[in-house]
């Protein structure tokens, strides 16, 4: 019977068996002599093992490995072929759960503050940590320190787009080149000298961080800091990009789309941008706004990301939430476009009722957050996914997205 049959005359049986199918496939890239070798170690294999001579069979398996190594040719540098072929899987691979599963996504504004954090700049008194600590928060906070002070009576004259070939080093010494996004502020003195200072971070993030409001015309003493204090990065987030294939997008959870077919966002920018919004409403829901409260279809919002958006006020705000808005105010986080009237739900009495396969988007900072209130809906065609979670940086969102 099979399962009393001793393990190596099994082992030696299924050896012959691999060997001829080896030499079958080989046979015609090899000599002559190598064929007749594999063919007579194969025989003296087969003919212990239904002898039944365990030793050998086992001495000659090894022969008989040892001829086989003849029929594989050995290629040059065989482990730098088998690196780049590891490579080169992970890059399909990874590619392909972007494509069609999961995708990262940058939150450049904090139109969705306080929910998910776009770039914020943050001034200080103090000067920069020692380095260490600024190298420990850039991966747990996305954080990094910026410092530019005045040697002489000075003034900005231009902020500058720049290019470093390193993610963390915001400028490279005579290098102006590179896939990071950077931005030279210049400086000019009194006496006319100029002086440039690199930032980590894209011109339109600087524009609004910094804007020239502030610095426009200003001069800065000697010692005084024009630029102080630390920039956080916006929450990096996964955006699921299956859900939407097997069902309809949902009230109140956080998607992202493209404004590529939306013609106001796209008469502003040529260039095709991603959004990432609460979805306020669905095809042929009716919608109201009477600050700070959210209404679809005559009745108060009940899901949980809008209970918590409604939960302040524009006066009192309640964990950072102020509600729901009419209109948007003139200054904000680091919003580019500030409309003071919006052109759907601009009154507590506006209604507005969602044309079939078009969705609505509203992002939760309301009173800073250029929205569907200000271009109108999203179509359907447009809509990539639904925020699945924040991976970085690990601080204050990381997790589930709300």
């Amino acid at each position: 019977m099979f399962f009393l049959t001793p393990r190596y005359i099994k082992l030696g049986r299924q050896f012959v068996k691999d060997a001829r199918k080896l030499l079958a496939y080989k046979r015609d890239l090899v000599s002559a002599e190598v064929i007749a070798e594999v063919d007579k170690e194969i025989a003296s294999l087969d003919a212990a093992v239904k002898r039944r001579d365990r030793a050998a069979v086992e001495t000659q398996a090894g022969v008989l490995d040892k001829v086989c190594g003849k029929l594989t040719t050995p290629h040059a540098d065989a482990g730098w072929r088998e690196n780049v072929e590891v490579f080169l899987v992970a890059i399909v691979v990874a590619l392909g759960v972007r494509t069609y599963y999961l995708q990262p996504f940058t939150i450049p504004t904090s139109s969705m503050y306080p929910t998910l954090n776009g770039i914020i700049y943050h001034r200080t008194k103090e000067p920069p940590p020692n380095p260490l600590v600024r190298l420990l928060m850039v991966p747990i906070f996305g954080r990094h320190h910026v410092e530019f002070v005045a040697k002489e009576r000075e003034k900005v004259v231009a902020m500058r787009p720049a290019k470093s070939p390193l993610p963390i080093i915001a400028h490279v010494p005579g290098v102006n080149f590179g896939p990071f996004s950077r931005t030279e502020v210049v400086t000019r003195s009194e006496s006319g000298k100029e002086r440039s200072y690199y930032v980590a971070e894209a011109p339109e993030t600087m524009g609004s961080q910094f804007p020239q409001t502030e610095w426009g015309g200003r001069i800065y003493e000697p010692g005084e800091p024009i630029l102080r204090g630390y920039l956080d990065a916006g929450d990096h987030v996964f955006v699921d990009k299956m859900s939407y294939h097997f069902r309809k997008p949902k009230r109140g959870e956080t998607f992202v789309f493209s404004t590529a077919d939306i013609a106001q966002i796209k008469a502003r920018s040529t260039t095709s941008q991603y959004y990432i919004k609460r979805l306020g409403g669905v095809p042929g829901d009716t919608l109201q706004i009477r600050p700070p409260e959210l209404f679809h279809n005559g009745h108060r919002a009940t899901e949980p990301g809008f209970v918590r958006v409604m939960s302040g006020t524009r006066e009192q705000s309640h964990d950072g939430y102020r509600g729901y808005g009419n209109g948007s105010e003139q200054k904000g986080y680091d919003q580019q476009v500030f409309l003071y009237k919006m052109n759907y739900l601009s009154e507590p009495d506006e209604t507005f009722t969602i044309p079939p396969r078009e969705y609505v988007a509203l992002g939760d900072n309301s009173y800073n957050s250029w929205d569907s209130r200000g271009w109108g809906t999203v179509p359907e065609k447009a809509l990539m996914g639904r925020a699945f979670m924040v991976y970085w940086p690990f601080w204050p969102h990381f997790g589930l997205s709300k």
